[in-house]
């Protein structure tokens, strides 16, 4: 039969299309059928694009972290004693992600850490530091050098609850000499107030047209009740898609615990500093010690959100949601730095375990974290696309700024240290608590530790202030090549096969890449 000539009826080209023709690529099923091609990577394959009818700022990254949590981006630091700490966690809040914070440490040396992200801003202060009158200037500026600022309010009773009287400024104090003078000779009586019982709008309003530092509430017989802080506004404005606590107004905060009797005490330690979101720290998560700290868990603190995992397959995934987890954390073996595989011959290929894992959690709304193998924002598209309503990130965040360690040099080239738990390294960091990392490869009682991880270094990346911002501005340019506007449509469409795949052979992947080139300088932004 000769082909049909339809060269003259241009303008039904897509009509054609929608009616009769077979659509190109792969939906996800066939794609990820393990049984006749195998276990995919992010590498294998490709996402093809869609139609492109909106502007990239229009797509909205908006993600669930746990049943309960919706994060803004989704991004998520990993738990590793070189990547999360208080002031990676700060940041990665502040840019609408979540950190969540290592427990290669003390229980205090963790709370600490999670009071420090809690305490960095605030909508209603309601236990700011307090002072009285009788106190002095040079008790003050020691103050200010503890606590790291230097405005105070001051009440009859040097309490909250008590009589306001005034505050005490840096600008009081900055140039007065006596240290003995008393904090009423030089305080600010001159008060803009706002009675309790003001919602945080009215409240900022004010304190924005009051161009004050500090706005007190206070009750009916001018008692000192709360306080609201400019410090805290300007973030407000240079951070508006800040991951929040929806009744605080406080950060976001996340820490990982171990599944030993004594991790209870830690956890109720870190509840106590205004813990958000705990993750169950373990390689291989359908275990039994697992699934009986995530039900004591969930009956001791009914409000506290839980992520439960590593996990890669069905089995492992149904174990810890009867369990009662709120959130699911996928990989096994699949990190830069982890040699799970190599070494136990136990793991799953990332793409095919993100897939299995968010298609049989999604049937009981548990959402899905995918931690490990992302390398890049291509990596972390092919993530969500398979399911998964976050992202973990460890090597791509190692190395920056708000890392944990120094930076040294070698070879000429600026460095940090960045290990797995896994590794030698970690597993024989001392604590007064059992190490987090043998217990999370339930190693604590080996008198010979096998690692599961390595330890080295990696490369400058700068600040997350700047890298977070690109990986947001990537995503939402990648939806919209994929035809896309959101991260709910883009699993919507996969799963309806609207969205097709391509399988990508070892030359496809080397044509995608850089080549034939002499030599070129890769700057992923400025």
């Amino acid at each position: 039969m000769s082909p049909v000539d339809y060269s003259n009826n241009c303008s039904k080209a897509t009509q054609f299309l929608s009616e009769y023709a077979e659509k190109d690529g792969l939906d996800v099923r066939s794609l990820m059928d393990s049984k006749t091609r195998g276990g995919l990577t992010y590498n294998d394959f490709l996402v093809l694009p869609g139609k492109i009818n909106f502007p990239a700022s229009q797509v909205s990254l908006e993600s669930k972290l746990t049943k309960k949590i919706t994060l803004k981006t989704p991004f998520v630091s990993s738990p590793m004693d070189t990547v999360t700490e208080s002031t990676m966690a700060i940041h990665m809040a502040l840019l609408g992600g979540i950190g969540i914070i290592h427990h290669n440490c003390t229980p205090d040396e963790q709370a600490e850490m999670v009071r420090q992200v809690k305490k960095y801003e605030n909508g209603f202060i309601n236990d700011p530091v307090v002072i009285g009158p009788d106190a002095t200037v040079g008790e003050v500026k020691a103050m200010g050098q503890k606590f790291g600022f230097t405005s105070f309010p001051v009440t009859e009773t040097g309490k909250i609850g008590g009589k306001l009287v005034g505050i005490v400024t840096s600008r009081d104090i900055q140039f007065h000499d006596n240290s003995e003078s008393k904090v009423s000779e030089v305080m600010t009586t001159d008060l803009v107030t706002a009675e309790h019982g003001i919602d945080l709008t009215n409240g900022n309003e004010i304190l924005t047209k009051s161009k004050k530092g500090k706005l007190p509430i206070v009750d009916k017989q001018g008692n000192l009740v709360s306080l609201l802080s400019r410090t805290d506004l300007q973030k407000n404005f240079d951070y508006p898609n800040a991951s929040k606590s929806f009744q605080s107004k406080q950060l976001l905060c996340g820490a990982a615990i171990g599944t030993l009797e004594q991790d209870k005490e830690r956890l109720i330690k870190l509840v106590d500093a205004g813990l958000d979101v705990v993750v169950v720290d373990s390689s291989q998560g359908n275990s039994i010690f697992q699934i009986s700290i995530v039900k004591w868990i969930k009956a001791t603190f009914p409000d506290l959100q839980v992520i439960g995992g590593n996990v890669v397959t069905r089995e492992q995934t149904a174990s810890l949601i009867e369990a009662g987890v709120d959130g699911l954390r996928i990989g096994m073996g699949s990190g830069s730095i982890c040699i799970t595989q190599e070494v136990m011959a136990c793991g799953r290929p990332q793409g095919t375990a993100v897939y299995n894992v968010c298609e049989f959690a999604s049937k009981f709304g548990v959402p899905c974290m995918a931690d490990g193998g992302i390398q890049n924002i291509g990596h972390m598209v092919k993530a969500l696309a398979l399911g998964a309503s976050t992202c973990m990130m460890g090597g791509m965040l190692a190395g920056t700024t708000e890392s944990p360690g120094e930076y040294f040099f070698s070879e000429g080239k600026r460095l940090k240290t960045y290990r797995g738990m896994g590794s030698i390294e970690a597993m024989q960091q001392t604590s007064t608590n059992a190490n987090a990392s043998t217990s999370r490869y339930f190693s604590e009682g080996d008198k010979v530790l096998v690692a599961q991880g390595v330890s080295g270094s990696v490369i400058d990346k700068g600040s997350i202030t700047k890298f977070i911002p690109y990986l947001y501005n990537g995503l939402q340019h990648s939806c919209q090549d994929i035809g896309v506007r959101s991260l709910d449509d883009l699993r919507e469409s996969v799963g309806n096969g609207e969205i097709r795949f391509e399988f990508r052979t070892p030359s496809a992947q080397f044509e995608g890449g850089v080549h034939n080139l002499y030599s070129y300088e890769k700057r992923l932004h400025n």
